[in-house]
């Protein structure tokens, strides 16, 4: 019994000297999204927070009434200002989340050791021009007409704007998931919710003192039908990160290359200094 509790506090302090990543979702993910990477990580004595945004996972919160990026990013937000003022994270976000990380990076960069893209949206100010929509929201007309893409939700009225969308069950293995195990694109249109596409929509950013000391990392997804390869070297070309991975895989790299982005995420994370 001694040696078992000898071994737990060996493995403890293990693990507290290791890096701790952050995972954020996208747009309709949640926490569950990670689900492969984190026990990729936590078998490794990573230490792994998953969020789950407003709206999201298992947040009950009913994203037609989220209107502003600030409400649906607050848990990451919230989350962050309870570390104590010495530790830093590792931030990853995966898509829209994205965005997230840009508003965190901005907010605490003295608490961010590392902040990696994943196919992601990466907008330096946010969606403030028309160039700024163009290289970050997903163009799907390749798969139909908008309204044969999206279901959409009009939490404000009929004869206003959507607050919410979705892309149709049927269309989804097509679109986001193609080189996916069909047990985990099966699993994800179990647990999508619709986003809140007015608050991400209107994400903008000032930047802060010091964020320019935050590293970034780009991981780009070669077959990515959602945020197109094109999409994302534009974003990259406009705000350079420190460094660009490239893996071979749709724009759910957690559930095509799990073991690949695995090897990623560790690789930048000692590139970084932080593991």
């Amino acid at each position: 019994m001694g040696e078992e509790f000898a071994g737990e506090v060996v493995m403890k302090e293990k693990r507290l000297n290791k890096a701790h990543f952050v995972l954020v979702h996208g747009i309709g993910g949640g926490g569950w999204c990670w689900y492969k990477i984190r026990c990729l990580m936590e078998n490794s004595n990573y230490r792994v927070t998953c969020i789950d945004l407003k709206g999201a996972g298992v947040d009950q919160t009913d994203p037609n009434t989220i209107l502003s990026f600030e409400d649906y990013n607050k848990p990451l937000i919230n989350f962050l200002s309870s570390l104590d003022d010495n530790e830093k994270v590792i931030l990853v976000g995966h898509s829209a989340g994205g965005l997230s990380l840009t508003d965190a990076i901005y907010k605490f960069p003295n608490k961010i050791s590392l902040a990696v893209f994943l196919a992601a949206t990466m907008l330096k100010m946010g969606y403030v021009t028309d160039q700024d929509i163009k290289q970050g929201v997903p163009d799907l007309s390749d798969f139909g007409e908008f309204r044969d893409v999206y279901d959409m939700g009009f939490g404000l009225g009929q004869d206003l704007p959507p607050t919410t969308l979705i892309i149709k069950k049927g269309l989804q293995r097509k679109i986001v998931y193609q080189l996916s195990p069909q047990e985990d694109s099966t699993l994800a249109a179990m647990l999508l919710r619709p986003g809140p596409i007015q608050a991400l929509t209107r994400a903008q950013f000032k930047e802060g003192e010091n964020t320019e000391n935050v590293p970034r990392i780009y991981i780009k997804t070669t077959q990515d039908n959602v945020v197109k390869p094109e999409q994302q070297d534009a974003m990259i070309k406009r705000w350079p990160p420190s460094e660009v991975y490239v893996l071979e895989s749709d724009h759910s790299p957690f559930f095509s290359a799990p073991f690949s982005l695995f090897g990623l995420l560790v690789k930048a994370a000692i590139s970084a200094g932080c593991s």
